[in-house]
């Protein structure tokens, strides 16, 4: 498989936002992505994937954060996905054949919910019927 990853600073949250009953969160860090496509992953410019399928992968882990009060220094969050054969994954969202983030097995119980909470906003929700959350060590 040839994978591309880039190495990026990433700064996501809502930690300005005062919805009521929303948890102001705020995370640093470096994002790697990858996919199982020849280089440079066509998905981005409107292309079929170079084997079948394509499955890719990110990770983010996460340097500095906070959930409300949660602290999430040195955990990380991933999402490994796949498009149904002969599409793009843009092209195919919503039907995905998987897409399953995986939560640091290190976390605390309310670390998971916060890095759970946080995987549902950033890591692709919505793009396939067959999700699942899973707990790994990731490094």
């Amino acid at each position: 498989m040839l994978a591309a990853s880039f190495f990026l600073t990433v700064s996501i949250g809502r930690a300005s936002e005062k919805t009521e009953g929303k948890t102001p969160w705020k995370i640093t860090g470096q994002l790697e992505e990858a996919c199982s496509c020849d280089a440079a992953c066509p998905c981005w410019f409107d292309s079929k994937p170079t084997k079948m399928t394509c499955s890719g992968g990110q990770v983010l882990f996460i340097e500095k954060g906070t959930y409300g009060k949660v602290k999430l220094d040195g955990l990380a969050i991933a999402n490994m996905s796949q498009s149904p054969a002969g599409k793009t994954m843009m092209g195919s969202f919503g039907d995905w054949n998987f897409s399953y983030n995986y939560i640091d097995e290190k976390a605390n119980p309310d670390q998971r919910k916060a890095l759970e909470a946080i995987a549902n906003v950033v890591m692709v929700p919505g793009a396939s019927k067959k999700t699942e959350t899973r707990y790994v060590a990731i490094t």
